[in-house]
């Protein structure tokens, strides 16, 4: 008997790790989704290093409180999967938001984003930010732009110069 209790603290413990060592943590509920639907899921979250497991709720809440995130227990009823990153906070929740738009039976609960829990519409705004790579794209442009002005104010100088003395 003691050793069930003891695989259960490891798992509970084994959550709250995962809980405290995330930059995002998204809580789904999966129901009505069909076994190839979840397949595709697990498949497109693996590709981007997001780990999606699902856990007894009550282990969960166990593990949430232990995080120091007991507001997030409210959201653990149902059947529910939770989506971990350890790299992208934006990863999970644009995932999960597109896998969403094509397949309603999809829904997402809530989430934990940098140690702070989240509401579903603050996941759905998350996940409508652009990736890593786009915001370093638009910081480069907005950057460059005064260069690129400067250039052709130079430019435009130079050839009204240049049709003076001609």
């Amino acid at each position: 008997m003691s050793s069930i209790i003891e695989q259960k603290k490891q798992i509970v413990e084994e959550i709250a790790d995962k809980f405290k060592s995330a930059q995002t943590a998204v809580v789904v509920d999966y129901r009505g989704l069909t076994v190839s639907e979840v397949t595709e899921l697990r498949k497109q979250l693996r590709e981007a290093n997001v780990e999606f497991k699902v856990y007894k709720n009550s282990m969960s809440r166990r593990a949430a409180e232990a995080a120091e995130l007991a507001g997030l227990n409210e959201h653990l009823t149902g059947p529910n999967a939770i989506a971990f990153s350890t790299e992208d906070v934006v990863a999970p929740a644009k995932i999960l938001n597109e896998f969403a738009k094509k397949h309603e039976a999809l829904e997402i609960k809530a989430g934990v984003i940098e140690g702070n829990i989240a509401s579903q519409e603050e996941v759905k705004a998350l996940a409508e930010l652009p990736s890593r790579e786009g915001l370093l794209s638009m910081l480069l442009s907005v950057l460059q732009a005064p260069i690129r002005n400067l250039a052709l104010a130079t430019k435009a100088v130079a050839d009204q110069k240049e049709e003076q003395g001609a």
